[in-house]
């Protein structure tokens, strides 16, 4: 049985989230994002509800970051930015569940949540 360290955010927009990863897999091939590796997340701001947040982040993003930074980002980096981007979301989108449930770490993105981190 695995037991898992439920965290909680304070997003925002006033919700407090409960969340938990769940695990990371490489996006399934009949999905828009084939090729980037999927982080999921187990979230919920009611505790009655809980239902799965995806966050892709695309290798060409981690491509340019290691090419325009001269060294490739850790896994634990890796990590850091998707669950940044997992914060930004909690952050700006007040329905979760149905606006939520997918989100994107492109080059842009991954340029822009790592310094929050003292990642360069």
């Amino acid at each position: 049985m695995t037991i898992r360290r439920m965290k909680t955010y304070t997003g925002g927009q006033g919700y407090v989230y409960q969340y938990y990863f769940v695990g990371q897999r490489p996006a399934v091939p009949a999905d828009p994002e084939a090729g980037a590796m999927e982080f999921i997340f187990d979230v919920t701001s009611d505790r009655k509800t809980t239902f799965a947040v995806s966050v892709f982040l695309r290798p060409q993003a981690v491509t340019a970051w290691a090419q325009a930074h001269r060294r490739s980002l850790t896994d634990a980096e890796q990590y850091a930015a998707v669950k940044m981007r997992l914060f930004q979301a909690f952050d700006e989108i007040e329905d979760m569940m149905a606006q939520g449930r997918r989100l994107i770490v492109d080059s842009a993105a991954l340029e822009a949540l790592l310094p929050a981190l003292h990642v360069d």
